[in-house]
């Protein structure tokens, strides 16, 4: 058989699981055509990827992305091997929101981008969007539910009433018949914080009508951990939708290692229902900057101020001394803002990282003026430092959690593995130097031992730079 190109002598890791083995992939259009020895098939070029492994694109279960696929070439994620992004986590999406000139953010909508971006009055207008202008991913979108708040209540700051919720429950019908995967939440945060349960759940059947799935950043992720997993595991039985828990973590120093038994409460529940979740490969957190994370963490650094765009990338502690205030007053008097919270065991991130079900998510935020280094580095530090030198893992086991495991989850149809017939999103490295570059202190910098990187045939980063090609899709669910 002749096709476009064949890239051969790979070390194939297919994303199934499966041990590596050396052989060709053959590619035609945004299609593979083949996988294996390949005898007697010729193409147009063939690429030798002698010493380098070929994967499938990784799948970003859990982004900020909704703004940043509109405004640029998405180099964090390309860089590291990303081909699929799942947008409007956390309860925060981008649409349905237009605001009106002049009018506020709330948090943490107010992380994820500026207000100017806010402008799509439906869902469907804003994947209109990025249909028009071409994306460098493919796009996986949810919907949020803090957003649905603030475009139909007048105050956030209370449950919504019936009236309010029948608006949302038809915003979510809208947005799925759009193309939205599903429902997420971010009960966590003040924008929702006063939301019930069952505030939530109306919303959830609706998604689940669609069949959708329900991602929950849950109430809380610290003292009372366990109430709110039972909370968002509730939701989707009573909705009747799969759960994804999002970045799954136990913060502040009094509730490390309590993953033990949030992971057996997990594990439980899925015996009875569909329950997944995702990770970010790091022991620090980050969000809006407020007090209550504050108070859970032994530093904090500022990722972003309106007001003082200086302090980004300082401490929190010499912020407060430079003003001449208390850590409790500089918060105050830095809002809005945004932050990097160390409150995690680095065993607790192993043990939910070795969890067979968690995917790899980055929950970077790109509007960050200094951004956690998991915006640019989550995916290369997974296969270099808790693959290949921690060895929680093999390599087909990383590969396996950051492509077919979410492209199972979120029922996408021939993505996540490297078969005849999938799409051809594809990331060349070197398993021997692949490792993150990103650092607190210097957190944009891309990986080291990504060669290239192909999203549905076409190279979107290539040689340590990004090519501006635009060939990513808004992907359809299964």
């Amino acid at each position: 058989m002749h096709v476009d190109q064949i890239i051969a002598n790979a070390l194939l890791v297919d994303g199934t699981g499966t041990p590596p083995a050396t052989g060709a992939v053959a590619l035609t259009g945004d299609r593979i055509m083949g996988v294996g020895a390949l005898p007697g098939w010729t193409a147009d070029e063939v690429i030798d990827a002698a010493g380098l492994a070929l994967a499938p694109g990784f799948i970003d279960a859990h982004t900020h992305d909704d703004a940043a696929l509109l405004g640029g070439d998405l180099a964090p994620k390309i860089s590291q091997g990303v081909t699929t992004v799942v947008t409007g986590n956390c309860g925060v999406s981008l649409a349905p929101l237009r605001l009106a000139p002049g009018a506020s953010l709330p948090g943490p909508l107010d992380c994820i981008a500026d207000p100017a971006w806010f402008r799509f009055d439906s869902f469907a207008a804003w994947t209109a969007a990025l249909a028009d202008a071409g994306t460098t991913t493919n796009v996986v979108p949810l919907v949020g539910h803090g957003t649905l708040r603030v475009k139909v209540m007048d105050r956030i700051d209370r449950p919504a009433s019936e009236g309010e919720i029948v608006q949302m429950e038809a915003l979510v019908d809208e947005a799925m018949a759009a193309g939205a995967f599903g429902l997420s939440s971010g009960l966590f945060y003040p924008l929702a914080a006063a939301a019930p349960a069952s505030e939530v759940t109306r919303l959830a059947v609706r998604a689940a009508a669609h069949g959708g799935v329900y991602t929950a950043h849950i109430r809380d992720e610290g003292d009372h951990v366990i109430a709110a997993l039972e909370e968002a595991i509730g939701i989707a039985a009573d909705a009747g939708l799969p759960l994804i828990l999002s970045h799954h973590k136990v913060s502040g120093r009094a509730n490390h290692g309590r993953s033990r038994e949030t992971l057996a409460l997990i594990a439980r529940a899925a015996t009875r229902q569909p329950v997944w979740l995702d990770a970010y490969p790091y022991a620090a957190g980050s969000t809006m900057l407020n007090e209550r994370s504050c108070a859970a963490s032994s530093r904090t650094l500022v990722t972003w101020c309106a007001s003082r765009p200086e302090f980004a990338g300082q401490d929190l502690a010499d912020v407060a001394r430079t003003l001449g205030l208390s850590e409790a007053e500089a918060i105050a008097a830095l809002q809005p803002a945004g932050a990097i919270y160390f409150m995690m065991d680095e065993a607790d991130v192993e043990r939910i990282l070795c969890c067979p079900e968690t995917m790899i998510g980055s929950d970077g935020i790109p509007a960050d003026a200094h951004p956690h280094p998991r915006l640019w580095g989550s995916f290369a530090r997974v296969l270099g430092h808790y693959s290949r030198q921690r060895g929680l893992f093999s390599l087909e086991e990383a590969v396996r959690r950051m492509t077919a495991l979410p492209a199972a989850r979120f029922r996408l149809a021939d993505r996540g593995v490297l078969a005849a017939g999938a799409h051809a999103d594809l990331v060349l490295f070197d398993p021997d130097a692949v490792a993150d570059k990103a650092t607190f202190a210097d957190p944009c910098q891309p990986s080291a031992g990504i060669h290239w990187v192909m999203v549905n045939g076409v190279r979107v980063w290539d040689q340590g730079s990004a090519t501006g090609a635009r060939p990513g899709r808004i992907v359809v669910r299964a």
